[in-house]
Parts: C-alpha cells; sequence; structure tokens
C-alpha cells in the first residue's frame, strides 16, 4: 500500500484535495491531507507566527505518524507552494519518502524563499520589499473569486468549484513565503516525479527545451529517478480534474511516467536543426550583441530587417540565439532579397526579465539604424515565440520609421502563470494603438492551445481596431515549425512571409 501525503499551495488547505483523496483511497491508497499551520481552519499557531519552518515540521509530523515497520512507501506531493515544506521535511526523512511529486510548482533550491515563486510579479515585488525592511510578520490576503487567475490558470475549474475556493481560501502567513528554505541535499536521493499543467503554461516539450538549451539546473531533470507527466488542464487539477489526477499520482508512484532525453542525446534539438532553405554563405558582421548581414558591397544603405529571438533561454546556453541556424537562416534570407538581416542576442533568461530584454532590442534597434550600411528610415522588425511580448512597445507607438512588425508563432498575450497582468508587455491590448504600421503574423496550425489563444485574442483585437494585419497560415505547422516539420510544408509560407516584410520595406 502506498502512502499519500499531500500538502497544498498558497490560501489554501486540506480541502482541495477531497476529491482526488476520495479516488486515491477507492485504488488501495492510504491518504493524508497535511493541515498547515495557521492556514487551515482550527489548525494551532496564529497565522502571524506561522513560518515556512512551521510548514515543514507540519508534514514532518504526518510522515513520522506513517509506521515505518508496515513497509509502507510514503509519496509526498507538494502543490504550488507546498513544494516547498514537501521539500523541507524530505531532506529530512529521505529514508522514509519513496517519491516526491511536484504539482505544477516550481524547482526550489536550498537559501531561497518561497516568494520566488510567486507569480504575481506585482505581489513579488511587494513582497521583496518587505523582506528588504524585514517586516515578515502578518498575512497575505487571499484572492477575490475574480483574482485567482493571477495565480494560475483556472482552466476547467467550474464555478461552484472556483466559488468554494474562494469561500474557504485563508491569509497566507508572511513567514511561509519569506523564511529560505534549508537543503542539507539529502533529497536530492529521493526519486521525483513532476505533473505539470499544460493550460497553465508548462509542458514536457517546454522543459526538453529548457534541457536542450543547456540549462543546468534543467540537466537534473535527465536522471533515471525522474519521471514526467501532463494534464490538460489549469494549475488546480485537484478541482478541475481530480479523478484524472489520482491516475497521475498512482502512476507515479508505480515508476511512471515520462523521461527526458539529456542534452546532445540523439538527433540534434530543434533549435540547432538546418533551416528549411538555401541561402547564400554570407558572412556575418558582429558589432556588439548585434550581427548584421549585408548583401555585398554596392548599392548604398539598405532596408534592414531585424530578428529577435524567444525565449526566455538560459543565460548559459551555448550557441546563443543569434546563431541559431534558424535566426541565421533568416538574416540571410533577408539579405538575398537585398535587405540587410540582422540577429541579436537579449536578455530574456527568465519571465522577470522583460524589462531588459526590451532594453536589448531597442538598443540593438539604435545600433543598426546608425550603421551607414542602413537605411535608417526602412527598419523591420520580426519576432518569434517568447519574443511576442517585446512586440507591445512597437505596437503602442510605432516610430515612423519602422515599416512593418512581423511575428511568427508568437505569443501575444501573458500566459497564466506568467504574472504578466498589469505589465506593459501586452500586444493583444498594444494593437489599437497600432494605427497604418503594416503586420505580418505567422501562424501555427498546430500551435499549442495556450499560446493559439493569445494568438485568436490578438487577431480579434487587430480586427476590431481596423490594424493593418496580414495573416500568413502554415496549416500543418508546430511551434517552430522551420525545425520541426518537412520543409514542403513550411517553405511556401515562409517566403510570402518574408517577401510581404520586403513589399512593405521598399514601397513608397
Amino acid at each position: 500500500m502506498t502512502v499519500f501525503i499531500l500538502v497544498a499551495g498558497v490560501f489554501t488547505g486540506t480541502h482541495v484535495w477531497q476529491e482526488t483523496a476520495a479516488e486515491l483511497a477507492a485504488a488501495g491508497g492510504e491518504v493524508h491531507a497535511v493541515p498547515l499551520s495557521g492556514v487551515d481552519a482550527g489548525h494551532p499557531a496564529p497565522s502571524a507566527r506561522a513560518d515556512l519552518e512551521t510548514h515543514v515540521e507540519d508534514v514532518i509530523a504526518v510522515i513520522d505518524a506513517v509506521d515505518a515497520a508496515s513497509g509502507r512507501e510514503i509519496v509526498l506531493v507538494g502543490h504550488d507552494y507546498g513544494i516547498h515544506p514537501v521539500l523541507g521535511a524530505a531532506d529530512r526523512r529521505p529514508q522514509r519518502v519513496a517519491r516526491v511529486v511536484y504539482l505544477d510548482c516550481a524547482m526550489p533550491q536550498d537559501g531561497v524563499p518561497a516568494l520566488a515563486a510567486v507569480p504575481d510579479q506585482t505581489v513579488r515585488g511587494q513582497l521583496v520589499e518587505r523582506l528588504r525592511r524585514g517586516e515578515t510578520a502578518g498575512a497575505l490576503a487571499p484572492p477575490a473569486r475574480d483574482e485567482w487567475q493571477r495565480w494560475g490558470s483556472t482552466a476547467g475549474v467550474s464555478d461552484g468549484a472556483l466559488d468554494r475556493l474562494t469561500a474557504l481560501a485563508a491569509p497566507q502567513p508572511l513567514g511561509t513565503l519569506l523564511q529560505p528554505l534549508r537543503l542539507t541535499g539529502a533529497v536530492a536521493t529521493v526519486p521525483t516525479t513532476g505533473v505539470l499543467c499544460t493550460r497553465n503554461g508548462v509542458s514536457i516539450d517546454l522543459v526538453q527545451r529548457l534541457v536542450d538549451f543547456g540549462d543546468p539546473r534543467a540537466a537534473a531533470l535527465t536522471g533515471p529517478q525522474v519521471s514526467f507527466f501532463e494534464l490538460p488542464t489549469g494549475h488546480w487539477p485537484m478541482l478541475s480534474c481530480p479523478a484524472e489526477l489520482a491516475d497521475v499520482l498512482l502512476r507515479a508512484a508505480a515508476g511512471e511516467g515520462r523521461r527526458l532525453r539529456p542534452a546532445g542525446a540523439g538527433t540534434p534539438p530543434a533549435h540547432l536543426r538546418p533551416f528549411p532553405l538555401d541561402v547564400p554563405e554570407l558572412p556575418r558582421d558582429r558589432r556588439g550583441h548585434v550581427d548584421l548581414y549585408v548583401p555585398g558591397t554596392e548599392g548604398g544603405r539598405r532596408p534592414a530587417v531585424i530578428f529577435v529571438h524567444g525565449g526566455p533561454v538560459p543565460a548559459g546556453a551555448r550557441p546563443t540565439p543569434r546563431d541559431w541556424p534558424t535566426l541565421v537562416g533568416y538574416a540571410r534570407l533577408a539579405a538575398a532579397e537585398g535587405m540587410v538581416g540582422v540577429t541579436l542576442d537579449h536578455r530574456l533568461h527568465d519571465i522577470t526579465d522583460y524589462e531588459r530584454a526590451a532594453a536589448d532590442v531597442t538598443a540593438a534597434v539604435e545600433l543598426v539604424r546608425a550603421d551607414p550600411r542602413v537605411d535608417a528610415d526602412r527598419v523591420a522588425l520580426w519576432f518569434f515565440s517568447g519574443g511576442g511580448p517585446l512586440t507591445a512597445d512597437w505596437l503602442t507607438k510605432p516610430p515612423a520609421w519602422l515599416r512593418c512588425l512581423a511575428a511568427s508563432y508568437p505569443i501575444l498575450a501573458p500566459l497564466p502563470n506568467w504574472g504578466l497582468t498589469d505589465s506593459r508587455f501586452r500586444p493583444v491590448l498594444g494593437v489599437a494603438h497600432a494605427g497604418a504600421l503594416p503586420i505580418v503574423l505567422v501562424r501555427a496550425g498546430r500551435e499549442t492551445p495556450e499560446i493559439a489563444a493569445t494568438v485568436e485574442a490578438f487577431v480579434t483585437a487587430a480586427e476590431d481596431c481596423g490594424a493593418h494585419l496580414e495573416l500568413v497560415d502554415v496549416p500543418n505547422g508546430h511551434h517552430g515549425f522551420e525545425t520541426l516539420d518537412a520543409p514542403e510544408e513550411t517553405r511556401p509560407a515562409l517566403l510570402h512571409a518574408m517577401r510581404s516584410v520586403v513589399t512593405h520595406l521598399t514601397s513608397s
């Protein structure tokens, strides 16, 4: 018999696990939902005094209550914030724990408080300031009914369940978010399973991409003791699909799940595969964080197309994006059309880095426009994937020299788990101010539902305000179709989009 010990996330208590616990028990499991001090109603310790260490002790108490001589294996499940006390407890009782399940949560590290994983960046900033001032007492008020989305996607949660979640929500003691997690490293010996909720913006393929980029934090996820599952739902699967969650937890306890491929194993990762078109082998001219591909030495000043990569991309990724075959291919294709093709590196290493990445893109644009080979009054910007939010500034206040804005399989609104609700990086809102700026949008027909929803919202907003939007579709294309799909499927749309951009740059 497996013993499942379930630990809930911020503002929530044992009540969220009722349906999932019943399913696990019906399948023969023993289930304990941990009442966390200062959060669960009636549990001792005033919320003002509860901290992360308090909650670690709460979990340890449940572990110690399980008869060690019974031979029953313990699986610890941490949802959201709950993974922090779970890891703290497993680190002190590694021999007692058979597996740790990360349920749609971050990967906490030693010495880092849980506030680092708070998705609402406005709240996170306020907590950082309170920590800086040494104000660790008190509690954070729970969200109102219409504010849960700021803490994770509510996709799949019924109105009744959302009403109940709101009614039973409790203030979160600040000490639980501000006190650093302390790990000795013993927990590293415990097998782990990640359960990713795709409607909240994370998938196994996305994690595999981080491994392929060379992110050292992700490299450990390729070990034989690590497995993954996906659930096509939002951030609260215990409310949206409790039976499916229970099934996944049972399979995780049995050691099932998908394994990740180590970086460099097998075929090259998608971002390092060849560009699908034959393009001239022009040399690059490297200027700071910018590379220019210039078509010959004749012809005076030429229009420029600046290609802005997506992300987040780990800071240590090699090669850096401006040397990826896809971006180099696009730049050389632009040069074959008589333009100056430009690639660049920007510092979008985390969701919190959009401000810094936007500044890097602006600096790159200024460098390119100042180049004597470039017609400073004829420039196009072309964004990819997670670079999509960076279009917002250019859509909101398009300068006269910006003759076209293009985007391929872009993310055009913050995803639910990004916490960027109040940020300026919202192209869906910015397009209303685009005026006469031509916009070329390349859509992947097999885009992930979460990203496709942002594209659909953008298209609707563009149509409502009469923006000059041209749609170029790759019906069978996936996100990153240039290197994932058959060239014959992608070439026509790729060439069409490039020639549209060139037409806007060269027309009077």
